[in-house]
């Protein structure tokens, strides 16, 4: 008989991070944020321009798509599939999100689908329980908490397929490089912009810090917000709390069409209802167009009304 021990499923887990992660993790979570806190003072004192503007919206479409379509639909759920050009290019713009190498992030993203909201979920705001303190608390730990205090999810368990792929553990191995791009890449465009030091400065603050800030709290959002607030219309596994929140659409690219997600994971499209807004969906639209997307996994109008929950079962 076979050893059941040798042959199981592996640990959730591979130990905790290092010190030198968690200072990083420190740098590039708390320096962007007081950044975002500066943001109104630095504009009301006339510190924000139009290539400030452009150039930050340029970064934040950059690294933003790229972990929308790149780290999520693509890698971590297979939505699409892509030619190796793009599947790079992918790679690297979601790097310039600066939350974390390609392969962890996606180990991470799913364990959570495994576990969404029970024992073995890395992020669940349901954490401690559902009284008022526990459910602040889990909130904190859902958004950012786990970050600080985590046990490295099992990257050989939940991304072998990665790991065995050469060119995303390339761009894996170069995450630190790809984030110093993120963060001096804004400067180095305002500074050729306005052709001065004050023009690089700025747009180093607004492309740089201020931008990955606020879409660092985006993304935390889906995993913390997306978890307790907003309509759950389609049914998805008992327990699971995964919720659709409006007003973060336009600002995740369609992310926050949560509900839908875990009721269908692998979906191209998370806004797939009347009105909802799916900026991601509609670019991997134009990337097939294009011939750089294929074997799209679109939903099904009768699968999403499989999926659909009478008004009265909603929870």
């Amino acid at each position: 008989m076979t050893d059941e021990s040798a042959t199981g499923p592996k640990p959730l887990t591979q130990g905790p991070q290092s010190t030198g992660i968690l200072i990083a993790l420190w740098a590039f979570v708390v320096v962007p944020f007081l950044a975002l806190l500066a943001a109104v003072p630095v504009a009301w004192g006339g510190w924000l321009s139009g290539p400030d503007l452009a150039i930050a919206a340029f970064w934040y479409l950059l690294s933003g798509l790229g972990i929308t379509i790149g780290y999520h639909r693509y890698f971590t759920h297979g939505s699409f599939k892509a030619p190796r050009p793009v599947r790079v290019a992918l790679a690297v713009a979601g790097s310039f999100a600066v939350q974390g190498e390609i392969i962890q992030w996606v180990a991470d993203h799913r364990r959570h689908h495994a576990f969404s909201d029970a024992e073995g979920d890395p992020h669940s705001p349901w954490r401690y329980g559902e009284s008022v303190r526990g459910l602040a608390r889990g909130l904190f730990h859902a958004h950012v908490g786990w970050l600080f205090g985590r046990e490295l999810s099992n990257r050989a368990r939940f991304a072998p397929d990665l790991l065995a792929d050469r060119d995303t553990r390339r761009v894996d191995r170069l995450f630190p490089l790809l984030v110093v791009v993120s963060v001096l890449g804004p400067a180095v465009l305002g500074g050729l912009a306005t052709w001065s030091w004050s023009g690089a400065w700025t747009a180093l603050f607004w492309g740089g810090l201020v931008r990955i800030a606020l879409l660092h709290h985006v993304t935390w959002s889906i995993n913390s917000v997306c978890h307790v607030y907003g309509e759950r219309p389609f049914a998805v596994r008992q327990g699971d709390r995964a919720s659709s929140f409006w007003p973060l659409a336009l600002l995740s690219f369609g992310e926050s069409w949560h509900n839908l997600h875990h009721a269908d994971p692998t979906s191209a499209r998370h806004g797939v209802l009347r009105g909802q807004v799916d900026i991601s969906a509609r670019v991997i639209w134009l990337l097939e167009k294009a011939g750089a997307a294929r074997d799209v996994r679109w939903p099904k109008p009768e699968r999403i009304a499989a999926k659909l929950v009478k008004p009265a079962a909603r929870r």
